[in-house]
């Protein structure tokens, strides 16, 4: 079973485990445009990390404790924007987890990507292949917001899995509070994904600065 990683600023407030199995050779960087509690993107992200194999490890990183994004800090960026920068720089591929808000990306999801491309030149996501999932209570299925996180990680250089897709529709019982997965469809469903991110993430090598 793989691991997975919560950077040491985390709140606290979820599930956090800190194993780190031997031999792992690709870091996963997550993260997961949804602050709420109880998210259901935070449980499908908990999920996802339980699918991938084992020499892949899955860190949750903080988003939450990030200044808004002002041009005026290029030059001495806060440490947690730094930590944010270093976090997404050592990472072999990145996965977005994303809820749809107003037909688009959460402002705080927006905000990180910002903050990472910056300074000029020094874009944290050039180079790393990407994933992007999310699950809503809508019929939508954060389809739009995936669709303009697609064309923001495309100018970022940031080589993204096209297919397949998941716009998952949240029914009660689906997933539990450690992203253990209760419905057979939905877990066939998403390890198809992982499997062709995995294979997206092997075949497109992270470049590093």
């Amino acid at each position: 079973m793989n691991a997975m990683t919560y950077s040491d600023t985390d709140t606290g407030t979820r599930p956090a485990r800190d194993e780190q199995p031997a031999g792992a050779t690709r870091r996963i960087v997550v993260l997961t445009g949804s602050l709420r509690r109880d998210s259901y993107n935070h449980l499908l992200a908990l999920a996802i990390a339980k699918l991938l194999p084992a020499d892949f490890v899955a860190q949750h990183i903080r988003i939450d404790d990030l200044p808004l994004y002002n041009q005026d800090d290029d030059q001495d960026m806060l440490p947690q924007a730094q930590r944010l920068k270093r976090e997404i720089q050592a990472a072999d591929g990145l996965l977005f987890v994303t809820p749809e808000y107003n037909r688009s990306i959460p402002g705080v999801l927006k905000n990180a990507i910002d903050i990472a491309s910056r300074p000029y030149g020094t874009n944290s996501f050039a180079g790393k292949p990407a994933g992007i999932v999310g699950i809503s209570i809508g019929a939508v299925g954060t389809a739009v917001a995936q669709q303009h996180l697609r064309g923001v990680l495309a100018y970022l250089d940031a080589p993204t899995l096209a297919q397949p897709e998941v716009f998952l529709r949240y029914t009660e019982g689906m997933l539990d509070a450690w992203g253990d997965i209760h419905n057979d469809s939905t877990r066939s469903f998403l390890q198809s994904w992982v499997d062709a991110y995995v294979a997206w993430v092997n075949a497109v090598p992270a470049r590093r600065r």
